[in-house]
């Protein structure tokens, strides 16, 4: 794979190792704007890959280095998230200007560089997570329109579960506790439910905690979550 170089001052020294991957989308016009922002030292923002529509793949900061993408986020326990993770940026508008689907040669490239970075660092699916995962308060992508069911075919993220689905009739409470032993931070009922949603049922995100959710979110805490992959 080639990757072009086009470095960032915005980076900082790990306090972490790296156990996680974060998906992001640019949310600008352009892929031109998104990389000078990111390059930009006023702005205080990078991520180590940006990846452009076309399959283009830039490195912005290096792996060791602790680059400044998940901003105040939490996952499993962790709330330096930057310091435990590889942040990838793929091009796209996003919701602000006109959300669009992400191209074949964008995620082909994606799934080329994601399963490096999985075998190099020993990253588990179940860390590798979209924005809106880790910080469902604030953000939003890389969406419902992200093809997460085809990197789960191929072991980079977790399937969503189609088989043998059981309700466990939880109570919204206790689907809440469930979903932080999951991984999200669910301070924010109604976030926290969105983000679940717009990551494994992205066809309705309602914020409502129904029958489907609680099916969902048992079998994923299931030791070998009966998905299509």
């Amino acid at each position: 794979m080639s990757i072009v170089e086009t470095p960032s001052p915005n980076f900082s020294e790990r306090q972490l190792p790296v156990t996680m991957i974060v998906l992001h989308y640019t949310g600008m016009e352009s892929a031109e704007a998104a990389i000078a922002r990111l390059t930009d030292p006023n702005a205080e923002v990078s991520a180590h890959y940006l990846i452009d529509e076309d399959g283009t793949v830039h490195r912005l900061v290096p792996e060791d280095k602790r680059a400044w993408h998940a901003g105040q986020s939490h996952w499993r326990g962790i709330t330096d998230v930057n310091s435990a993770s590889i942040g990838i940026e793929l091009v796209n508008p996003g919701h602000e200007f006109g959300y669009r689907d992400f191209p074949e040669a964008q995620i082909d490239a994606l799934i080329v560089l994601m399963q490096d970075i999985k075998e190099r660092h020993g990253i588990t699916r179940g860390n590798i997570v979209g924005h809106s995962d880790i910080a469902p308060t604030r953000k939003q992508d890389p969406g419902e329109l992200f093809p997460w069911g085809k990197l789960a075919r191929l072991r980079l993220a977790m399937p969503r579960p189609t088989k043998n689905l059981i309700d466990p009739l939880w109570s919204d409470a206790g689907f809440l506790l469930a979903l932080e032993r999951f991984g999200y931070e669910v301070t924010d009922k109604l976030a926290a439910v969105v983000a679940f949603q717009r990551r494994f049922r992205p066809e309705l995100i309602d914020g409502e905690i129904d029958g489907e959710c609680r099916c969902l979110l048992l079998a994923l805490l299931l030791p070998k979550p009966q998905g299509d992959d």
